[in-house]
């Protein structure tokens, strides 16, 4: 691995190294114009004509999209061949950061996360667009914790015909369809259910090599959630094991109808909150208030 900590591309300073995924690397970096923090995604593969095209193409789209809970692109380009996307800094890292694997977290911090993904994703497929790589380390938490839906470096158009889409993405959260070449919007809502899978067990349903575990996501069912945690209501396993359908047909109408679902699951008295504290989860029920009071204002009457 070449670590580019010190370098520097176009105005800006490569600081450290945070984050490293199939294809390739996040820095965190330094603007020089502004002086101002920001984390840049360099691809490890150089591109050239056809291949530059496209990925600006994808990166000036990924650039209009405005969300709450989506992680701005700031800027993009490609120098000497190496492209890179400069997105905004989320200064608390993922949720794969603040979870050791093995954690499972409280029924209200997963409908919380669920909650603002949903919204994001949805957002996200209603600009024909699809993420293509939802995992944890995607989930990124801003400095007023809410969560940001992160790495659009492989967001895909969802109407491009089928099996020309990219099969990249993390193998443990790929739905049978996104493995076959032809992911749609319900491939997210795949990766998101297996998100939920990891945070209600602590653990993923599927192991083994990579081979296993691809043929496991192509013809296996998920085992029982509630074998691995009784305290699962069967509701709420039945709601999760409903969006891990290997049919992406008979999954939810949309990620948003999911979370109702998974919402609709709950049990009415929960335990108190130990993933992120107190006055965190109030923080985040707040925005959430105070964004459905903007969505009724704006509202058409």
């Amino acid at each position: 691995m070449v670590d580019l900590s010190g370098h520097r591309l176009g105005h800006y300073k490569l600081i450290r190294l945070i984050g490293r995924g199939g294809s390739a690397d996040v820095y965190l970096a330094r603007n020089m114009n502004l002086r101002s923090l920001c984390a840049i995604k360099i691809l490890r593969t150089p591109l050239m004509d056809k291949g530059r095209h496209k990925f600006l193409e994808e990166a000036r789209l990924a650039a209009t999209l405005e969300h709450d809970h989506i992680v701005r692109i700031l800027d993009f380009d490609v120098q000497n061949g190496i492209p890179f996307i400069v997105m905004s800094y989320a200064t608390n890292g993922s949720l794969r950061k603040h979870y050791p694997r093995g954690a499972q977290l409280s029924f209200d911090i997963i409908l919380s996360y669920l909650e603002q993904v949903a919204d994001a994703l949805d957002y996200l497929h209603a600009q024909n667009l699809i993420h293509l790589d939802v995992k944890p380390e995607n989930l990124l938490v801003g400095r007023n914790c809410e969560v940001l839906l992160g790495d659009f470096g492989i967001t895909e158009v969802a109407h491009r015909p089928s099996g020309s889409a990219s099969r990249s993405g993390t193998l443990n959260y790929m739905s049978p369809e996104h493995l076959r070449g032809a992911p749609c919007a319900a491939s997210d809502q795949y990766a998101l259910a297996m998100c939920v899978y990891v945070w209600l067990t602590g653990q993923l349903p599927f192991k083994g090599t990579r081979e296993e575990i691809r043929w496991q996501q192509l013809h296996k069912r998920p085992g029982s959630l509630r074998a691995l945690a009784p305290d699962i209501p069967p509701a709420m396993e039945k709601v999760v094991l409903r969006a891990l359908l290997k049919d992406p047909q008979r999954r939810y109408s949309c990620v948003g109808a999911f979370v109702d679902a998974f919402r609709e699951a709950m049990p009415d008295a929960l335990p108190p909150a130990t993933a992120l504290s107190v006055g965190q989860v109030g923080w985040l029920k707040l925005r959430r208030w105070i964004a459905n009071c903007r969505k009724w204002l704006l509202s058409p009457q």
